[in-house]
C-alpha cells in the first residue's frame, strides 16, 4: 500500500489489490448481474446523455443525486455485497452504497468533480475499485462552492501549502483500489479523461457512505 498525501488530500492505493485471476472473474460476473444504463443530465436546459452506463447500488434509504440525477437504489448483487464485506474488513468502514460506472471503451470518460454532495458523509472515506483496462486517474486542486464561501466568511481556513498545489495523476490498473480519505473530497476535483485510442472497457466501483433519508 502506499500513501499520497498533499495540502488537503489523503490517498491511500493499493496496486493489484485483486490478483489478476479474480479482476477478470469479478469484472465478468459484474457485466452479467448490474442492471447497466445510461441516464441523462441537464445541463444548462439541455439532456445529455452520459459518457459511460452507471448503477447506484444502496441500502433502503440511501439516496444519492448529482447533476439533478437522482439515481434510483437497486439491491446490493451478490459480488458486490461481497466486495463491500471485504472493505468493511480493510477500512473499519461499513459502506451503505455504492455507484458503478462501466466505461465501455476510451471515448467513455468523467469529468473534473468532487464527491462532495450533501448527502455523502463527509467524515468516511471512499473507496474506489478498478477493474479492466488501465486509465488515468486525474487531481487538481480546487476548493469546493462550499468551502470557497466558508473560507471568504472566515468559517475555515485553506490548508497550508495548498494555493501551491498542482495537478497530477495515478495509473489505476486493472484490479487497484484507491481510498480516498477526507478531507480529499473538500478540496480536490478528480476525473478521468478520454482516451480514444482504448478499446477495452473498464468498470469502477465507488463504495460510500450517506446519510440516509429519514
Amino acid at each position: 500500500m502506499a500513501e499520497v498525501q498533499a495540502p488537503g488530500l489523503h490517498l491511500r492505493h493499493w496496486p493489484a489489490w485483486l490478483a489478476p485471476s479474480a479482476a477478470a472473474e469479478l469484472l465478468e460476473r459484474l457485466q452479467l448481474e448490474v442492471p447497466w444504463k445510461q441516464e441523462a443530465i441537464t445541463i444548462y436546459g439541455r439532456r445529455h446523455l452520459l459518457p459511460r452506463l452507471t448503477c447506484w447500488m444502496a441500502d433502503p434509504g440511501c439516496g444519492y443525486s448529482y447533476s439533478g440525477l437522482a439515481n434510483a437504489i437497486e439491491p446490493w448483487s451478490p459480488a458486490a455485497a461481497e466486495l463491500r464485506d471485504a472493505l468493511q474488513v480493510l477500512t473499519g468502514w461499513r459502506f451503505n452504497s455504492l455507484l458503478l460506472n462501466r466505461y465501455r471503451d476510451g471515448r467513455d470518460a468523467m469529468g473534473w468533480h468532487a464527491d462532495d454532495e450533501p448527502e455523502l458523509e463527509p467524515t468516511a472515506p471512499i473507496a474506489s475499485l478498478s477493474l479492466g483496462a488501465p486509465r488515468d486517474f486525474r487531481l487538481r486542486p480546487q476548493p469546493s462552492p462550499r468551502n470557497r464561501a466558508a473560507v471568504a466568511s472566515g468559517a475555515c481556513q485553506l490548508p497550508a501549502g495548498f494555493d501551491h498545489c498542482t495537478p497530477f495523476n495515478i495509473p489505476l490498473h486493472n484490479g487497484d483500489l484507491l481510498l480516498m480519505e477526507p478531507p480529499t473530497q473538500l478540496w480536490w476535483q478528480h476525473a478521468l479523461p478520454r482516451r480514444l485510442r482504448l478499446q477495452q472497457q473498464r468498470l469502477n466501483l465507488t463504495f460510500r457512505v450517506v446519510r440516509a433519508l429519514t
